[in-house]
Formats: C-alpha cells, structure tokens, sequence
C-alpha cells in the first residue's frame, strides 16, 4: 500500500467497492434488494461513481513526486465525480425520455463539461498522456469537423455545448460500447482473476508446471511458458503477467543456463499470450461482444485455436533451443508429484471448469465469473494451505477496486474517440473511404490494419486500440467478406504485438528489467519466439476455420494441419529438428520457415505444397547427416589402418 493510500482511504476504496460489487450482483442477478433495480444508463453512471472516484485516489497526479497523503486536488476530484456521476444516474430516465444528449437543464449542462474533463483527467492517470492527447483531439473533434479540407474526414459540425452533452449523455460516447461492455460483463471477471490470485491460483499453475513440465530439457523455461500463459489467462495484462510469475520464473531459467536475454524473451512472450487466451483474456475481448452481439462463449471458442499455436510455437523452439544447447531438466518431481499438485489445487480447476461450462454451455456470461467467485472464496474457508481470512478478503477487495477502477478509467476515456468519430460520422465514412481505396483486395486492408494496430499499439492500451480500429478498420473488412469474428479478433492479436516488438516492447523491456538483460536484443529474440502471433491473424482472415467457424471435420483438418505447421515453422526458426538434429543450412531453415507458413494456412493446395517442400528438405537433410556419418566412419577406420601400419 503506497503511503498516500492510507488507513483512512484504504478504508474508503474498500467501502465504495464492496458497494459496488453488490450493486452489480443485485443488477445482473435481479435480486432487487429493497426493491431497488436500475435501467442500464443509471446502472452504468453508478458503477462509475463507486469505481472512478478511485482513480484520484489511488493513482497519483504525477510520478515524479512522492506523496505522504492524498492532495487535497485530489480530495475534491474524487468528490466532485461522486457527486456527477451520482446525479446523472439519478437522473438516467430523463436522459433518454428528455434527450438531455441535444437538450439538457442547466446544471445537467455544466456537470456534463465537468464530466469530460473527469473522464479525461482518469483517462491521463490510468494509460498516459499519449492515450489522454489522443482522446482529447478526438473529443474536439465535431467541433472543427467542417473545417477539414480532406473530404472523407469532414462530418456534421457541432457547437460546444452539443459536444459536451453528447459525450456525457449519448449511447456512442462515454456511455458507449466499450463502458457497456466494462459495466456488464468485464467486472466479474476482473474479479474473479484477483481472487484466483489471492486464493493461491499463481503458486498452483506454477507448481504444476514445474512438477510436469520441469524434468524435461530446458524445464524451467517451458515452466515460464506454461504458468506465465496460465496466469495471463486470469488477468489478460502482459506487463502485470511478467511483474508477477517473472521474479519466479527468470532467475530459474537463468539457473539452468540459459542467457538473461533468452530468458526474459520466453517470460515476455508467454505473458504477452494472455491477452489472447481463453477463457478470460483481456478487456478488449469484452468489448468485442457488446460490438458483435454475440455471447462471450463463441469468443471463447473461438480464440482457443490461436491461441493453443501461439504457445505450441513458443514451446517447440524453446525445446529445439535446449536441444542444441544440451540443456536438461533440473527438477526432481515425478508423476506422484504431479498428481499431488493437481488434487491440491482441485478448487482452481475446479473454478476454471464451471467457469467454462457457464461461459459455453450455459451461456450466462455475466454471472458465471461471480458464482465461480462464490465456489472459491466458500471452498478457501475450508483450506489447510490458503485459507481465507478477514485480511486476506479485505486484500482482495482492495486490488479488485484498484484494478476495476483503472480498467473503468481508461474505458470511460477511450469511448470519447469513438463519440468524437461517431456522433461527426467519420467513422462510417472513413471505412467507406478504405473500401473504395483498395477495392476488393483484401490484403492490402489487413497490411494496412496491421501496421496502424501495431504503431497504435505502442502509445495505447490494447483495449484503446481496438476500440478505436472496431469502428474504423472492422466495419471495412466485414464488408470485403472477413468473417465478423475474424476482423475483430485481428485488431486485438496486432495491438497485442507492439508488447514484444521494438521499438516500445513494454513486455519485453519488463522482463529486460528483472533478468538484467538488454531490452532490444531481448524484443528481438521474443518477435522470433511469439512469430506465431505475426501470421496467424492473416491466417484465420483468409479462413475463419482457425476460429472454429466451420464443420467439426473442417476444423479437425485444419488444427491438425496447423499443429504440422507450427512446428516446422518453429524448427526452421530455431535451425532444429527432431529425427535431424541441428540444421546449419540457412536455406534449409528458410524453405522449413515457408513450409510452416503453407501449411499452417487453411488450404487443401498450399497444405501440399508445405508439406511436400518440408519433406523434400528433411529427406535431404537425413540423407547427407547419414552421408556424413558414413565418411566419418570410413575416415575412421582408414586412419585406424593408417596407424597400424605406421606401427
């Protein structure tokens, strides 16, 4: 707890998200507690007064100075949001009924200039100034729309007041898709990772990783891959995924005798994956189903695929590296070991278990986080080894109302990029404007979605990117034919790559940080591990079997195939191969390299050809290991004769 957090505010963070908290379970499970039920805009008004307050509390104005108490600006920030927030959920009937987002009463008028300030204030303080600029030019934006020369980028002017109004009380704004989307289903989950968290569920993936995974060549990296991807998949964040299991992971690796940069890599590339892992993912995802309309399950499902590649790539050149370096396992578990971790940790897959059956079988995405909350926080008053106390409950309530609160802030600022874009109509028109400029050539719309993921993704908070790209780049390539699914989905994987990718590499620089390594060479050696994530966007754009969208035969065919195509791909990459040994021929690991991409995209045709490429090569390559083993034993032996006849 940082010192300005006192007792006192401690108290109050906890306070206000206890109150929250059952406010959103009296909401989504219509238990109208004193009667008392809300209508969906003065629900979403009321989870930002009891979250977003938070924000000034907890994250200081500036980091450059050290803060013994929460400042008095803060003080009345954090009162002034309670107190508008307040007011507009109290008056959420008649914002609609009285569209109060073109006409609304005076005070309503003035609080609403004051809530775009809050919003971007939080906005600064919870993802940055780069993040809070962008936000603030968009915001303005309708305002010298009308002014712009470019034609596409000009749309429907508004006057100052109409703009704050807008931005406070519209559907396309502030209150728009992505607070939706935060509001309903992302809480849950947020909370449900903490308490995962804070019951034991790290130490549990990690012990079972290195009780499976440890004895194996080069164990304490495939370790790192496995508990850093399990652990993404509570939190969904790549940078608190290598702060929290890379003091663990790193040193072991370092231990075992791989290189601090090496090390940090696979660290920075496992946790990377958890924004793309089912079943929580990052919030980005959550938005996603507010923008489709689609349960959370068909995302779930459909992101397995990816994301099971993804790390089988990481994986496969992990192990091809330790194979050439003559690394070996440096634990000592055993079967017996492994079975004693899992029926320690039943509660987590357990948890994890109902988790999924709610989220896919009975579709209750909203309440399944907050009962699989309930089965483990019931079952932790029972256990030996974590058991829940009053300390331990106050910690998680806590780190829930700091996360959900950081997590509100950014997205109540981002949907100011998107009112500014919609409510002028650019956004239609710049997708229109895409569509006619590369015609019916879909490549040319996913390159260029890609490169602006990806330059976005360095100054911008992945759930930023996507939902500014959701209604400018998305809409474009639906319409060209990408299945729905698909074209979000590639946002989300390339906004996620600028993580480990120079010139920014947050996940890699962080992991740089603990191992003592060089950041650059670290980003550079994590493109090559997580080289997966770069192609099969791409990939499953051109065929969204990938993303299960298909028959089950359709989709066996296509992982099997993809699975093939991982692992020559990663063979080519690390220059080894199992059944070959070491590949030193640059040209035999670039024709592998393109083999792997062939076979990996859907595609009766280009699996042949990968396949047939790939087998030409290996033949060869076996041919001449067993050539050169056949010259070095007759060397052998003429040298024998040689010397007996010297004697």
């Amino acid at each position: 707890m940082s010192a300005r957090v006192n007792l006192f505010w401690r108290t109050v963070v906890i306070t206000m998200t206890s109150l929250g908290l059952l406010a959103s379970i009296n909401q989504f499970f219509y238990l109208n507690i004193f009667g008392i039920s809300f209508i969906n805009n003065s629900f979403l008004y009321l989870m930002l007064a009891f979250f977003l307050p938070l924000v000034f509390i907890i994250i200081p104005a500036t980091k450059k100075k050290e803060y013994k108490s929460v400042p008095w600006y803060d003080v009345l920030l954090f009162c002034v949001t309670i107190v508008v927030t307040t007011y507009f959920s109290y008056h959420g009937s008649n914002i609609i009924n009285q569209g109060w987002e073109y006409q609304a009463p005076l005070l309503a008028t003035i609080f609403s200039f004051v809530f775009w300030v809050i919003a971007l204030e939080a906005l600064r303080r919870t993802a940055g100034k780069v993040v809070a600029g962008i936000a603030l030019f968009f915001s303005l934006y309708p305002l010298f729309t009308g002014y712009i020369p470019i034609y596409f980028l000009q749309g429907v002017p508004f006057d100052f007041i109409t703009v704050a109004t807008s931005h406070s009380f519209g559907a396309s704004s502030i209150m728009g898709i992505p607070l939706q989307a935060a509001g309903t289903i992302l809480i849950g989950f947020l909370l449900f990772g903490v308490v995962l968290q804070h019951t034991g569920g790290s130490q549990f993936f990690y012990n079972v990783a290195q009780a499976i995974f440890g004895r194996m060549r080069g164990g304490s990296a495939k370790v790192s891959i496995v508990s850093s991807s399990l652990m993404g998949m509570m939190s969904g964040s790549a940078v608190s995924n290598v702060l929290t299991t890379g003091p663990m992971t790193i040193p072991a690796m370092k231990k075992d005798g791989f290189e601090s940069n090496y090390a940090a890599s696979v660290e920075a590339t496992a946790s990377t994956g958890g924004t793309i892992t089912p079943p929580i993912m990052g919030s980005a995802a959550f938005i996603m189903v507010s923008f489709l309309g689609i349960p959370y399950g068909e995302i779930v499902i459909a992101a397995a695929i990816p994301a099971f590649l993804y790390y089988l790539g990481i994986f496969i050149q992990v192990d091809a590296f330790a194979a050439k370096n003559g690394f070996v396992g440096s634990a000592k578990a055993n079967f017996k070991d492994v079975i004693k971790h899992i029926i320690s940790g039943w509660p987590f897959i357990l948890s994890l278990i109902l988790l999924i059956y709610l989220l896919v079988i009975m579709r209750t995405e909203i309440q399944a986080p907050y009962i699989a909350v309930v089965l483990l926080l019931v079952i932790s008053l029972f256990s030996k080894n974590n058991r829940l106390t009053w300390r331990k409950f106050i910690d998680i309530i806590f780190n829930s109302g700091k996360i959900i609160s950081e997590i509100l802030g950014i997205i109540a600022g981002v949907g100011l990029i998107v009112g500014g874009l919609s409510i002028t109509g650019v956004s239609f028109s710049l997708s229109r404007e895409l569509v006619a400029l590369v015609g019916d050539n879909v490549l040319l719309i996913l390159i260029a979605g890609a490169i602006t993921c990806f330059i976005l993704g360095m100054g911008m908070t992945v759930s930023a990117v996507y939902v500014f790209l959701a209604i400018v780049m998305a809409p474009p390539l639906i319409e060209l034919g990408v299945h729905p699914i698909a074209a979000h989905l590639f946002v989300i994987y390339w906004a996620t790559v600028s993580y480990i990718t120079p010139p920014v590499a947050l996940a890699s620089f962080s992991a740089a940080g603990i191992a003592g390594a060089d950041p650059i060479k670290t980003s550079l050696i994590s493109m090559k591990l997580g080289s997966v994530k770069y192609f099969i966007p791409f990939f499953f754009a051109y065929n969204p079997v990938l993303l299960a969208q298909g028959s089950l035969s359709e989709i066996a065919i296509a992982f099997v195939t993809a699975v093939i195509g991982v692992f020559i791909l990663a063979c080519g990459l690390e220059g080894y191969m199992v059944g070959v040994g070491v590949i030193k021929s640059y040209f035999a690991n670039f024709v592998l390299v393109i083999s792997g991409l062939l076979i990996l995209f859907p595609g009766i045709m280009t699996d042949l050809l990968g396949l047939l490429m790939a087998g030409s090569v290996v033949v060869i390559l076996i041919y001449l290991k067993q050539k050169a083993k056949k010259n070095d034993e007759v060397n052998v032996i003429e040298k024998e004769i040689i010397d007996s006849k010297a004697k």
